[in-house]
């Protein structure tokens, strides 16, 4: 265990796809006094992904075929949970987020109450723009943040960032091994949390857009969008019912 996390193990886990290019400067990034283990997750690349992570020495596991991201989220924290992790933290190793603000994630467990802690890009919404996010990307964020939070009655100011913790206890009573595995995974866990009356945290984090960065495009972020009002829609049906 970290002598800054206490008696608490942290395990990082990075769900990987073609970040061959940027694995490396993740890894430099990342706090290691405030980690104990790290699990890489590799989705099918095709550019050594794998490879590479073996040689700088993580515990690498390799889906044959892809499964897309929710799939690579799921094996992530599984093998999290089987290695004894305390707290989940999930950084995507292309670099869109950074790895240094890890201990600030860790640091919102302390009040003993908290099941999950995001990193926000829109907390400071100007800095979205700066750091690169495009307009429409950003439009939509905000579009669906208000949807998300109506519905669910949250009152977060972002449900679409991946630099996420997650504590043992949420990630053993939430079924997430029954979500998409495709990027609406994320929504459909807050979803999980908000059944489950689990208390999520945020953290202001910075954005940044750049060529290695893994970007999703406009085609498949519409099926995004689509999918989050889908899954809103089931909740509300969910919530009738109930």
């Amino acid at each position: 265990m970290s002598k800054l996390t206490g008696d608490k193990k942290i395990i990082v886990v990075l769900p990987a796809y073609n970040a061959a290019k940027t694995l490396k400067k993740t890894l430099d990034d990342l706090p290691m006094e405030w980690v104990d283990d790290i699990i890489l997750v590799d989705d099918a690349s095709d550019d050594g992904t794998a490879e590479l992570a073996k040689i700088l020495g993580l515990k690498t596991f390799v889906h044959r075929k892809n499964g897309g991201y929710g799939a690579n989220q799921k094996t992530c924290y599984t093998k999290a949970l089987g290695y004894g992790a305390d707290i989940v933290i999930m950084v995507h190793p292309d670099h869109q987020y950074d790895p240094k603000l890890i201990p600030e994630l860790i640091q919102k467990f302390s009040d003993g109450k908290t099941d999950a802690v995001f990193g926000s890009r829109m907390m400071t919404p100007k800095n979205a723009i700066i750091g690169g996010m495009p307009y429409w990307k950003f439009a939509a964020n905000i579009f669906l943040t208000a949807i998300e939070n109506t519905v669910l009655g949250l009152n977060l100011t972002e449900y679409h960032s991946g630099f996420r913790a997650y504590s043992r206890k949420t990630l053993k009573l939430v079924p997430f091994m029954k979500n998409s595995n495709n990027f609406v995974f994320d929504t459909e866990i807050i979803v999980q949390m908000k059944k489950a009356g689990l208390k999520i945290k945020e953290i202001p984090i910075p954005t940044k857009y750049f060529p290695e960065a893994s970007v999703i495009g406009f085609l498949r972020s519409s099926t995004y969008g689509i999918s989050i009002l889908a899954t809103m829609i089931k909740y509300l049906f969910w919530r009738v019912k109930k």
